[in-house]
Formats: C-alpha cells, structure tokens, sequence
C-alpha cells in the first residue's frame, strides 16, 4: 500500500501478521511529515538510507535526529510511540514493525544478547542508535531499488526483512569476511550510489558505462562490479526496470497517454515503450490500465 504524503510517499507492506515493512520517501525539495499509529506492541528499527530523518514523540517535546547510514531501534513497553517522522529533501527512511511478542518467538535464545529481552528490561524502555554497518548497507540498498513484479514484490521483502534482521543482530557481523568491498569502502560506495542517481536523473538519455564511469571517478570494471554488489543489478539492467516502474505510475497518474509517458523515460515511439513495458510486465500499457478500470469498476 502507498500513500501520497505532500512532498513525498510512504510505502507500507504487510510481511506478515503483526510484522510490517515501511518505506518513507521525500524526493521533493521541501521537508515532509509522515505519521503512523504504532502502540507499545511493536518494536521499532528505522534506517536512515539517505539524506536526514528527525523523530518526533510526545508531541514535538523531545526529538532524535538520524542522518544518512544510522540506524534507531526503539522499544517502549509503557506507551506508544507513534511514527512522527520529519523527512528533509532528498531523503528516505526505510522502518520494520514486529510486535515483541513475535520478536520473542524469534530470538528467545538469544535473550541474554539482545538487550531488551533480558530480565534487566523487560518493562524498561529501550532505544540505541548506531550507524548501519557495510552488510546492513547492501540489503538496504537491495530493499530501497527493488523492482519485483507486483506478484512476487511481498514474497522478495519478506526474506530480506528477516535477512535484515538476522544481520542487526550478528555478534559477529563486523568480522566476517567482506562479501562487498565497495561496500567496506565508504568512498566507493558514495560513488556507487552517485552513479545510480545520475542515471535516474537523466534515465530519458542517460551517459554510456564508460561516461558514467568517468563522471563518478571509478574504473569500468569497478563501477560494473560495484553496481551490482550494491544494487544486485547490472547498471542498465537496474535502469530499465526503474524506467518501467516509473511508466507505470505515470500511467496510473491519468495525466499522461502512453506515447507520452514513452517520451519521458526516453523512448522515441510508442512501439518501442510498448515492447519494453510487455517485456516488464507481460501485458501492454493500455491492458494494463483497463485491468485498473475494471478493480476500480
């Protein structure tokens, strides 16, 4: 389910019951507000993948601000925090909801580990901030890009929700071997990320590999061989379902036909959008907005 929030969207999934994946984007240039009942049930792991979130709680009286790469896990078990999070331009906040009773079910053995499990905390409250460790990286970076089709997209989620999980939670998480060294590499993976905006900025004409490469500053091979560490995906790959999701909304939108959504992504006839789009989607633009006619009917 997404909703529009002015300046930005909030995209929330069931993964199971009483376990719910958000994901709060502000791609506008204005701050944006997000809000969500959430009660004293759930524990609560928000990860700042981009740009700065500030939380709010008890109406505006105390606040907790978490830039890029830090993560918050909250934890109240006499009163409910609901989400009041301050978004500012450019950024995302990607959040899991378990209740406790469900998280108990997961890591009661480790009980003594986790903190707020422990006899100590059992109706204290808890939060810990810290920054998102390389490995935590990679599977946000895989969960915010993703572009499963609609069919399978709660099924993809679902495993890298408890993968996420299972990470945050690795004692040992800091001295396995790198899976991804640009991930272990900050200033690659700045790169990386830089790469990946610039094609979606200019996803109607954007530069060839060997431009891009030399835009962000790495090697062809390393920006072919990072990209897909990052974002599990060849570069143009990675593009062309962006490029088709983002046809897809324009189309739901109403306020464009399908040879002018084809233009925006960039392609020049109707033809080759409609190919690319039944490759994506295995139907047609116009079948695809008749089967949003008839669930709307």
């Amino acid at each position: 389910m997404e909703k529009n929030i002015a300046g930005g969207s909030l995209f929330e999934i069931e993964i199971e019951e009483s376990f719910l994946f958000l994901q709060a984007r502000n791609e506008s240039a204005e701050k944006a507000i997000f809000k969500r009942d959430i009660d004293r049930r759930f524990v609560q792991f928000h990860f700042c993948i981009k740009g700065t979130g500030q939380f709010h709680f008890n109406d505006n009286r105390y606040s907790l601000e978490v830039p890029q790469d830090q993560s918050l896990l909250l934890y109240n078990p006499q009163a409910d925090l609901p989400l009041q999070l301050e978004l500012m331009p450019n950024s995302e906040v990607l959040s899991l909801l378990m209740t406790i009773r469900k998280f108990h079910g997961l890591f009661t053995s480790e009980a003594g580990y986790i903190p707020f499990l422990s006899e100590e905390y059992r109706d204290k409250k808890y939060y810990q901030q810290e920054p998102i460790n390389p490995s935590i990286s990679l599977v946000l970076s895989q969960l915010s890009n993703q572009h499963m089709h609609p069919s399978v997209s709660k099924l993809y989620c679902k495993a890298k929700a408890y993968e996420l999980l299972s990470l945050f939670f690795n004692r040992n998480a800091d001295n396995l071997p790198a899976q991804c060294p640009f991930l272990v590499d900050e200033e690659n993976l700045s790169k990386i990320r830089k790469a990946k905006d610039i094609i979606i900025e200019h996803m109607a004409e954007p530069p060839g590999l060997g431009e891009l490469a030399r835009q962000v500053g790495l090697s062809l091979k390393k920006l072919k061989e990072g990209f897909k560490q990052v974002y599990g995906d060849s570069v143009f790959s990675f593009l062309f379902d962006y490029k088709m999701e983002f046809a897809r909304k324009l189309l739901e939108s109403g306020k464009y036909n399908v040879n002018e959504v084809g233009l925006k992504i960039g392609y020049s006839t109707a033809s080759h959008f409609i190919a690319a789009f039944k490759k994506k989607y295995h139907t047609t633009p116009k079948k695809y907005l008749m089967s949003l006619a008839q669930q709307g009917a």
